[in-house]
């Protein structure tokens, strides 16, 4: 076993644990699901309990590696097709809706003295996909690893909020259409097993809604991580006059070729759901070992002003959903 290896196994396998009891734990507790499990149970286990340098290698691995492979998944779960199901109007809606997520994300956390990198990686992680969207934009501005622990776990516990927040309000805020609920809830919601799991409390037809307007938001991932990447380097050639190309990250070209081959040839179903199984338990672990690295301490000094930041997002995201779909839809 080479040195390399030896040096990354423990991290990964404590990851890989705290993994499978988050997914047994997620049977006996439906409603928050196994990623959300998996960063929390991290969290409280990193620090109770491991606290060893031993481990940083492994989980700092894991927490990049194996989301950026299941970011490149994704890809062969998704299809262009998805814009013809909802509609001109639907995919109006939901780019509308994006946009609206990522300026304001932007712009609050920046007024409340947020750093630039952290604002964009709340703004795409709730705009697009989640944890995902902020691995697959984190490399294209530079950001730190601390920004990118405490970004992935306030979208998560956000999107835990909204998940089971949306079955109760659904029909106040937009009636009792089934496409309209699942517009809301695949149009604003941060992973797929959130919005599968919050539409599912509802009807089976939201759930197919829901998800048809949250692959809309996955296919958008290529063009906001390269928007982030040329805002990124437009600031260093301000801030530092020098110019730096924008690189999009393999992973992100892995998806959108994977997402190409998907809609233009019929992959065989059992392809489709082995790679959303796999990017799913690559996900999860890598929340695992995402909540195993995260210092509790620091993210609670920030708690008042993170909780406000969250809340702002959170309500200007329901907000402005509602009203494009009643615009839109």
């Amino acid at each position: 076993m080479n040195e390399k290896l030896r040096g990354i196994l423990p991290g990964i396998g404590v990851s890989l644990a705290v993994a499978i009891v988050a997914q047994l734990l997620a049977q006996v507790i439906p409603s928050l699901g196994g990623a959300t499990i998996a960063i929390l149970l991290g969290i409280v286990v990193g620090n109770l309990w491991l606290h060893q340098p031993q481990l940083g290698k492994g989980t700092k691995y894991a927490e990049s590696k194996f989301l950026e492979v299941s970011v490149m998944l994704l890809g062969l779960t998704v299809t262009f097709q998805t814009i013809e199901k909802i509609g001109w109007v639907g995919a109006i809606y939901i780019i509308v809706q994006m946009a609206v997520t990522i300026l304001w994300a932007v712009w609050f956390g920046r007024r409340l003295k947020f750093k630039r990198e952290a604002t964009q990686l709340m703004a795409g992680g709730n705009a697009v996909c989640g944890s995902s969207a902020i691995a697959a934009i984190a490399p294209v501005i530079e950001a730190d690893d601390e920004s990118v622990g405490t970004t992935i776990t306030l979208v998560n516990l956000m999107g835990t909020f909204l998940m089971l927040f949306y079955p109760l309000v659904a029909t106040t805020l937009v009636g009792n259409s089934q496409i309209l609920q699942g517009a809301l809830i695949g149009g604003t919601l941060q992973s797929v097993g959130q919005v599968i799991a919050s539409a599912s409390m509802i009807s089976p037809t939201v759930v197919t809604y829901a998800t048809l307007f949250k692959i809309m938001r996955i296919l958008m991932l290529v063009p906001v991580v390269l928007i982030f990447g040329a805002d990124h380097e437009k600031h260093s050639e301000q801030t530092n006059h020098s110019k730096k190309r924008v690189r999009v990250p393999w992973y992100v070209l892995g998806f959108l070729i994977f997402c190409v081959i998907n809609s233009l040839i019929h992959i065989n179903p059992v392809v489709g759901n082995s790679a959303h199984w796999l990017s799913s338990w690559l996900e999860i672990i890598a929340l695992a070992a995402i909540g195993l690295r995260l210092n509790l301490r620091a993210f609670l000094a920030e708690g008042k002003q993170l909780m406000f930041y969250g809340i702002g997002v959170l309500a200007v995201q329901i907000v402005s959903a509602t009203g494009l779909i009643h615009l839109f839809l």
